[in-house]
């Protein structure tokens, strides 16, 4: 459908009237705007309170390096500007990112990254940043024990630690800890932002890991293999001095499961070119859902994301009969952490239809076949906020959670994930599994 474009034909005397109100009215509004925006208005202007910042506003406020193109000697025309480069991104609302250009060694010992300049005089703010190369900000859990490492600025090559390994192709400084094995954080806090940070590198770019754990490393190889062609390296380990011509510590993260095409500078990033890729890397056959017909007999792949641990599906069976009633095939299974991940991807694309209660197994709905249906079974205890933003349209409510809520993140957990089992009104339910049938048919 489209929306109705109203249109007027104009005589030519109100044309040549219309005409010269415009004049005038641009006239105002052109006074108006130089009179609002004076020259003393700094576009650098320091914002002394960070929490207030809203996300439109964080690429104002970046820590930044001044880089002075002219020489001392010449004197600026009227065409030559300061050029002002981002250097460190600690305010970013979702990680803090760093990118550098330059003469960059990485000193594993002291985990740090030196970056020699020579316009540390020009610096208008800090020399050196604390950053955590995880894509989240949070200060709770496992979050504690992600490694900080220093970005720090120097002017004398004698006073940092000499290169003892050239590389002549960049790398990518990030964290393989905070909440790495659950497997949503896995996708969203790691394999995405490494997709959005390093695609445009073409594989030609050194993965340094800190915070290592081998069996992640292990699990996402095919994926990481077709991001580098150079062999990953536990720079924690490392007793060399790597140095590089360009850096970037830390992943770029744009939302939950989500790359934002509109901020990801024009360079054709989208969650539908990573769906593709993930096809690509695990041989994903299915590119679209099944198309159902009045007068066809298919039936729908339906696929029950099992839990034996938490938030168990306590009425399971009497679901995946009455799925086959109203004609789907249906399949159970379980996404757990010894779980082969190319098969599982592979069985989650062959469906039509993912369903589950909220978790992290919901997260392989990345392997669905377009059109595909997702849903979300949401636990009581006012968390449909962060299932919405997690996977989508929450389906259940909660009357006063708050009383856990203002205990913290532990206590809602321990309440309403890991104690609480989910017994699904048939009923209702039959209502929600025919919806999805109907979006198929459509």
């Amino acid at each position: 459908m489209y929306e109705t474009i109203f249109a007027k034909s104009f005589s030519k005397y109100e044309r040549k009237r219309f005409g010269f109100c415009a004049f005038f009215l641009s006239l105002i509004v052109a006074l108006s705007i130089c009179s609002t925006f004076k020259p003393r208005l700094h576009p650098l202007s320091i914002i002394d309170n960070a929490a207030n910042l809203q996300v439109t506003t964080i690429n104002a406020s970046r820590d930044m390096v001044i880089v002075d193109d002219m020489s001392a000697s010449s004197q600026p025309t009227a065409t030559e500007t300061t050029k002002i480069e981002p250097f460190c991104s600690i305010l970013e609302p979702m990680a803090d990112y760093c990118e550098i250009e330059g003469d960059v060694r990485i000193h594993a010992n002291s985990s740090t990254v030196f970056f020699v300049t020579t316009h540390i005089n020009s610096l208008k703010g800090n020399s050196s940043w604390h950053v955590k190369p995880y894509a989240r900000k949070a200060n709770f859990g496992a979050m504690k024990y992600v490694k900080n490492w220093t970005v720090k600025l120097a002017e004398n090559k004698d006073d940092i630690p000499m290169c003892t390994k050239n590389h002549s192709f960049p790398a990518i400084l990030f964290s393989v800890g905070g909440f790495s094995g659950n497997h949503f954080h896995d996708i969203s806090d790691m394999v995405i932002p490494l997709y959005s940070t390093s695609l445009k590198f073409e594989r030609d770019v050194h993965f340094l890991t800190t915070d290592t754990k081998p069996w992640w490393v292990s699990k996402f190889r095919g994926l990481l293999n077709k991001l580098t062609r150079h062999e990953i390296i536990n720079i924690d380990k490392e007793k060399e001095v790597h140095c590089y011509t360009k850096v970037v510590v830390g992943l770029k993260s744009h939302k939950e499961l989500i790359i934002d095409p509109s901020i990801s500078q024009n360079n054709g990033l989208s969650m539908h070119n990573f769906r593709q890729f993930l096809r690509q890397t695990y041989s994903l056959e299915r590119t679209k859902a099944i198309e159902l017909k009045k007068d066809e007999t298919k039936r729908p792949r339906l696929m029950i994301i099992s839990r034996t641990r938490t938030r168990l599906l306590t009425n399971e069976a009497e679901i995946t009969t009455l799925a086959r009633k109203m004609g789907f095939e249906v399949i159970v299974d379980e996404a757990n952490h010894s779980t082969n991940l190319s098969r599982f991807a592979q069985m989650v694309n062959s469906c039509d239809v993912l369903m589950g209660v909220h978790g992290a197994g919901l997260t392989n709905m990345v392997f669905l076949p377009d059109n595909a249906v997702l849903i979300q079974i949401v636990p009581l205890g006012g968390i449909d906020g962060f299932a919405r933003t997690d996977f989508g349209e929450p389906s259940d409510v909660f009357k006063d959670p708050r009383s856990f809520h203002i205990k913290g993140w532990d206590a809602l957990r321990k309440t309403y994930l890991d104690q609480q089992n989910v017994t699904v009104d048939l009923h209702r339910f039959k209502g929600t599994l025919a919806k999805a049938m109907r979006i198929l048919h459509h």
